[in-house]
């Protein structure tokens, strides 16, 4: 049994039950949440906790909230929708895409060691403790500052064991720089999931990438440019090549974000994102699943993409 830290306190991963590999409960911006809340609308503590509701009585039972200091992370907010609706909400440590101009210089061991107190102490001023790593690329490749960061999260991780999510570009194969910094960093890959993979359905690439021992989170739906119904025909076939014991599939769902006033003044309800995906965090459960199970998916295959391929990742199995 392993144990692994939630934003109300440690779990057992075999407690974990139906579990989401990369959600949100909001994105916005560092600080947003405390400075400008209102660009987000009315009771921003309310509405996630009756959306998060809607997931538990839909038979959700955990979620990984992959949102970082730079996506506006906000560990007080995830832990008071974490008690109210019952949803585990595992939260990340590590950088997404925004690294800011007067960051230039600082090194991957100084952000390893904020990572790792993160991990150890809790985000500051708090006791709530990461339970994941995440770094990023995105379509302009591994950048110098996006580097630094990766170092610092494999850095993190030898110290501290969590695994690593990898947010990823597939269209350009990105992964293929950022498996190779995480190797010179002696990480294993076994303990790393590369997400937004189904943002291709070149399942070459995504089995060259399962190839090198590495998860996949299959976490972009109902999404873009790829339709959902592609993106379960990509999610069967790798199943079929014999690779459902290392497939994650999610949505990368948020349900707070910034909203963007209408040209004629009005305020809309949701953000622009959300309106994409109105079954929100049960988009799975209502459209993805019917699917697998209409092209022959058995529910024990099922049960392994959202019970045990998640605690077998996060334990390290």
């Amino acid at each position: 049994m392993a144990m692994i830290n939630s934003v109300t306190g440690p779990i057992s991963t075999d407690d974990l039950g139906f579990t989401l590999m990369h959600e949100h409960v909001m994105v916005s911006a560092s600080g947003l949440y405390d400075c400008y809340p209102d660009l987000m609308g009315p009771n921003l503590e309310e509405r996630a906790i009756q959306c998060l509701i809607e997931a538990k009585e839909g038979g959700v039972d955990t979620m990984i909230d992959a949102t970082t200091f730079d996506l506006g992370r906000k560990a007080p907010l995830l832990a008071e929708v974490s008690k109210k609706s019952g949803v585990n909400i595992i939260n990340v440590t590590g950088w997404w895409l925004d690294v800011p101009r007067f960051m230039k210089g600082v090194s991957a061991d100084q952000m390893a060691r904020e990572f790792i107190r993160d991990v150890e102490e809790g985000f500051r001023g708090t006791d709530i403790k990461a339970g994941l790593l995440k770094c990023a690329a995105d379509f302009e490749g591994v950048t110098p500052p996006l580097e630094v960061m990766a170092r610092a999260v494999a850095r993190a991780h030898n110290e501290t064991g969590l695994p690593i999510m990898v947010h990823s570009y597939p269209t350009g194969q990105v992964s293929r720089r950022q498996l190779a910094i995480l190797k010179e960093e002696g990480v294993d890959l076994t303990r790393v999931k590369i997400d937004h993979s189904n943002d291709t359905t070149d399942t070459e690439y995504l089995k060259w990438v399962l190839d090198q021992g590495c998860y996949l989170g299959m976490d972009r739906y109902p999404g873009r440019l790829v339709s959902a119904h592609m993106r379960t025909v990509t999610l069967k076939a790798l199943i079929d090549d014999g690779y459902g014991e290392r497939l994650c599939p999610s949505h990368d769902c948020i349900c707070l974000s910034v909203l963007n006033q209408r040209e004629d003044g009005s305020m809309p309800l949701e953000h622009d994102m959300a309106l994409r995906n109105p079954h929100r965090y049960l988009y799975m459960k209502h459209e993805v699943i019917p699917e697998l199970q209409g092209m022959g998916v058995s529910d024990a295959t099922i049960d392994a993409l959202f019970i045990d391929n998640p605690r077998r990742f996060l334990s390290g199995e």
